[in-house]
Formats: structure tokens, sequence, C-alpha cells
């Protein structure tokens, strides 16, 4: 291979960047990313830089350019793998002999907001300086969805002082990652900081004067009223651009145990990959060490023009909310036994263990991460 082209210039693509060069290969190498901001760390945008005590140019996540030509502010719009051409919306054609795709995802959106100023998605870093913006002293936040961002932004938007309601359609927050106890800690959590939790109802419809938003109706007839309303609903893999080049797309792109796609001069990484596991399901993983490790495989096994490695996720997510991190670690989903083997949950300092069959699977800790750090390491010995 001489031209290597990486779609997608956030943390995946810039970690794919990084492989290339450290595993050998001194060929050309083209970056389409388009946003116009080099490679940035999400995390800080529903925390420290909502917050306002992180600046802009701390996110940046590399110094250097690694030798690439970054092509930023394009959009990839359409790609012939067996001719080796990526389209860009400039109407340039980059000509490659390899392409990693790490075009991430897009955050789902609010269904009859589209007109409606003072609603918001929270991925970019655009999204997060408009969402300040409108973070106003006396602002009424309603959050949508009590996932990782969701509660992240409640957790920043009270530390503002402001006054927060977060509305999440299932019973538990994060029961599906978490099970119905430790999930319900989570909901203890908004409740300690005076956030008001509305669990098990959706979201009726949306009010507004005309151009801004002004309140939430819920599905039992509850009117939460609004100055900013901020969507936590998941995103969608960002795959429009591949429809038509012959990869195989189902909620993502399908890769095999390496993170190849049915074309060895393809590979996918990070949010938009979808890759086999040993029993024979394809998953996909929506977080930042998933972005930071799968490249390593991938840029390995495309090098190769083959799957020689395969992946192992570690699993690894942790989140900061309320003044409290939580660390998870392994496969959780699926555990048919949950133990606190350290704390206690009411003092919000614990460890728990998932296991299944009696062998442990995945472990969750409350501001206790040298133990967690200690149990993480076991794990993936197992």
């Amino acid at each position: 291979m001489r031209t290597i082209a990486v779609v997608g210039a956030s943390l995946a693509g810039l970690r794919s960047v990084q492989e290339l060069r450290t595993q050998g290969f001194d060929g050309r190498v083209v970056v389409i990313g388009e946003e116009v901001h080099a490679p940035y760390d999400r995390p800080p945008l529903s925390k420290a830089f909502l917050a306002g005590t992180l600046p802009a140019e701390e996110l940046t996540l590399a110094d250097e350019d690694f030798g690439a030509e970054w092509r930023l502010g394009v959009r990839a719009d359409r790609v012939d793998p067996h001719a080796g051409e990526i389209h860009l919306s400039t109407g340039e054609v980059v000509r490659a002999d390899g392409l990693v795709i790490a075009t991430g995802g897009r955050p789902r959106t609010l269904p009859g907001t589209e007109a409606l100023a003072g609603v918001h998605t929270l991925r970019t870093l655009d999204d997060a300086v408009a969402l300040r913006a409108d973070l106003q002293p006396g602002s009424r936040v309603v959050v949508v969805g009590a996932g990782w961002i969701g509660a992240e932004v409640a957790s920043t938007c009270r530390s503002l002082g402001l006054d927060v309601t977060v509305v999440e359609a299932a019973p538990v927050p994060m029961a599906r990652a978490l099970g119905p106890v430790l999930g319900s800690l989570c909901a203890d959590l908004h409740a300690d900081h005076g956030v008001d939790l509305r669990l098990g109802v959706g979201v009726e419809s949306y009010l507004g004067n005309g151009t801004r938003v002004t309140g939430v109706v819920l599905r039992d007839g509850s009117r939460l009223p609004a100055d900013v309303v901020v969507a936590g609903i998941g995103m969608e893999p960002a795959t429009d651009w591949l429809h038509g080049s012959g990869l195989a797309l189902d909620h993502g792109v399908l890769c095999d145990h390496g993170c190849v796609t049915g074309i060895p001069s393809v590979v996918a990484v990070g949010d938009v990959a979808r890759y086999r596991t040993p029993d024979g399901t394809h998953v996909r993983h929506e977080h930042w060490t998933n972005a930071s490790e799968q490249p390593v495989v991938a840029v390995r096994n495309l090098l190769a023009g083959t799957t020689l490695d395969t992946f192992r996720p570690s699993g690894y997510v942790w989140s900061d909310q309320y003044g409290v991190r939580l660390q998870l670690a392994g496969e959780t989903t699926g555990a048919d036994e949950v133990a606190v083997i350290d704390g206690s949950p009411d003092d919000r300092k614990f460890v728990a263990e998932f296991r299944r069959a009696g062998l442990p699977v995945g472990v969750l800790a409350m501001n206790n991460p040298k133990l967690f750090g200690r149990m993480r390491r076991q794990l993936a010995v197992v």
C-alpha cells in the first residue's frame, strides 16, 4: 500500500494514524474529517468544558500531524472501495490503496423540535459551545435520557445552579448495563443533588413560542417548563456515505473479529464498527476506550492484508457525575449474579462484581478507583 485514507478525524481516526506510523507504514496518509477542528477529546464536553472550567485549546489530542494530510471541514460523500476512490464534498476524489472507516455517529434528535431554538444534542465541540451559551443563570433545563451523557449534562447543569429535570422512559436508569439494583443507585445520585427525575414515562410533545422551546409535555400529561432541552437518547452510526459501496451495513459497518470488512483493504474502527464476537454475534461499542483500543488491531490487519489479530475489548467505561466517579469494565450484560464486595452503595463508595455461572465477567466501582484497577486487571486474565 502506498496511500491509506482515514475517514473520520476524531479519536478513532487519530489513533489509526498514530498506529499506521507506529507499525511502520511510511506511505501517504490522508485524513478526511467533517469537522473543522483538529482531533479533540470528547468526554470533557459534557463536564469541565460545559461547566466553563476547561478551555477548548486544552481538549486537543495531539500536537503533531504524524506526516499525514489533514482535510478538515470536508465530508466524504461516497466511496468505491474496489476502485480505491473516496469522493469528497468538495468534488475532489482521493485515491487510496487502503481505507480506515472512523466516522463515528450522529446523535439522535428529538422529533418535533427542528424549528425550536434551545433544543440541543451533545456530541461535537460546536454542540457544546452552543449548549453552554444557552445555560444562562436561572435557566430551567430538561434532559431527555438518563444514560451516561444525559446524567453528566444534568450533573454539570446542577453544578451551575440550574433547575434540572431528567426524563427517562425506562423504569430504571442504565439498567441494561448495570442491572436494576445498581441502576437505581444512579437514580439516587440525581435525587441526592436535587434533580427532578421522571422515570418510566416518555415525551409526548414539545411546547414553544414559535421560535424557542418553552416546555416539554410527558405522556402522563405532566408539563415541564423548559428554557433549554438536551437530548441524550443515543446515536446512529454514520454510514450514509457508504450506501452503494458494497460494504455490509447493519447498524454500523459489519466487520470480522479483527475489524476487517468483507474487503481486506477496508477496516472500521470506533463507534461505527460492528465487529463479530467469538459467539458469532456482532456488537458495536460507543465509548472512548473502544475508539482508542480498536485501531491497534485494525491497522495491523489492514497492513497485513488479512485478519491476523482478534480485537478483545476491555469494556472500560467511566463517568463523572455529581462529584462521583463511576467506573465499569468487562461484559455486564447477561450476568446472573451481582455482588458488592467492598464498601457500601449507601456511602456512595463501593465495588461490585458481575458474575456469570460463578465466574467474574465485569466490575463496577463508585469512588473506589484503586480496588477497581486491581479487579479490572484480574478480570482481563479470567
